[in-house]
């Protein structure tokens, strides 16, 4: 980041916090979730907020705030790229560096679940609720619904997300949805990644809330995405995971699920903003072109 760009950030924060509603106010607006290739191409950064800063073999890759700042403008600069996810914290500093002009932006919500933590799942909602991303001009709201069999604190979770869709809802925001399947094992939580674990994850995720008629869910990339994806009529955003060592491999997987009807699109954090090579811009450019590729 430009030294003249993050004094000004500081001195907004320090003595004129109210810059950030200011800023919120002016805030060009999209016409559009979509970008011109008719998909929604966003930017993910809501990890640090539960704790969980690893980037690839970089345990405390996004634990500097400057560089992930610089990283994510310039991401979101690259043509095609339309949206970003993230907490207050970083969507605040986006703001009054003037990197969300006419971008969709989608807060999180529920980052009460700290990674490594024995309440985990206890994911409660933290962060933004409906009527801060409403009274903030924001386009929608992400929740993450893990859903783990053997813990009982998973229903005050669906409870919750089940209250935050309808809440969205209500005042016709997105409500974008990330459900999976999760179990302990060594004491520590792992999603299960299989075809059936996420088609049961979906189908749960799909049916919260009083109405439907806003939900986008966010899901992984798995096997048998064809069969997974024919478990809801509801429109869907591929999400990325963890940084990949054979990154061409990933991009693979991207673009033969971005043929399914209901994927409309990519939100990808940690792979795009900390590529193996660390080539932010190629990575950016390669999703864009595959999206580009599937509305062709």
């Amino acid at each position: 980041m430009l030294d003249e760009r993050y004094r000004t950030l500081l001195e907004a924060r320090t003595r004129r916090p109210e810059t950030i509603a200011e800023a919120a106010a002016r805030r060009a607006r999209p016409a559009s979730v979509f970008n011109e290739h008719g998909r929604l191409m966003m930017i993910a950064a809501d990890h640090p907020a539960r704790g969980a800063l690893r980037a690839g073999e970089r345990a405390l890759a996004m634990a500097d705030r400057t560089e992930l700042l610089d990283r994510l403008c310039l991401a979101l600069s690259r043509p095609g790229v339309n949206g970003v996810l993230g907490t207050p914290d970083i969507l605040e500093d986006l703001l009054l560096l003037g990197a969300l002009e006419h971008k969709v932006v989608v807060g999180s919500m529920n980052r009460g679940g700290l990674a490594g933590t024995v309440f985990e799942i206890d994911d409660r909602f933290t962060a933004y609720d409906a009527a801060s991303l409403a009274a903030a001009g924001f386009e929608g709201g992400k929740m993450l619904l893990r859903i783990d069999p053997d813990d009982p604190s998973t229903v005050a979770t669906v409870e919750a997300c089940g209250r935050a869709v309808s809440d969205l809802a209500a005042r016709r925001l997105l409500a974008m949805v990330e459900p999976f399947i999760s179990h302990r094992v060594d004491g520590r939580v792992r999603i299960d990644l299989g075809a059936d674990a996420t088609i049961r994850a979906m189908t749960v995720a799909a049916g919260i809330g009083n109405t439907s008629a806003y939900t986008w869910l966010k899901v992984p990339v798995v096997e048998e995405m064809e069969r997974v994806m024919a478990a809801t009529t509801l429109p869907a955003l591929l999400l990325g995971g963890e940084v990949a060592a054979a990154q061409d491999a990933a991009f693979e997987s991207w673009r033969k699920a971005l043929k399914l009807p209901t994927v409309q699109g990519l939100v990808i954090g940690r792979s795009l903003l900390y590529p193996p090579d660390d080539d932010v811009a190629a990575a950016v450019d390669t999703a864009v072109g595959l999206l580009q590729e599937g509305s062709a």
